[in-house]
């Protein structure tokens, strides 16, 4: 059904779509001034949860022994 509004009614919605588009508006607004400063705000936080940065493992370190061992045990050999 069709209904009809007041001028008074259109300004009023109008006014409220304005103020909710401006509230969205700065709601989306990002709280980094420049792309080098979030870059900058995630490496703080991979290096706070240890993510970032060497890894510190052993297994790469005991395969290159166990590697060298092989190689200079089948050299003494032959």
């Amino acid at each position: 059904m069709l209904r009809h509004r007041t001028v008074g009614q259109i300004e009023a919605d109008l006014l409220a779509l304005r103020s909710a588009a401006e509230r969205a508006g700065l709601a989306l607004a990002c709280v980094f001034s420049s792309a080098a400063e979030y870059e900058a705000d995630i490496a703080r936080a991979r290096r706070a949860s240890r993510r970032f940065g060497r890894a510190r493992h052993l297994w790469p370190v005991l395969g290159s022994f166990i590697v060298m061992v092989v190689l200079v045990t089948t050299f003494l050999l032959f």
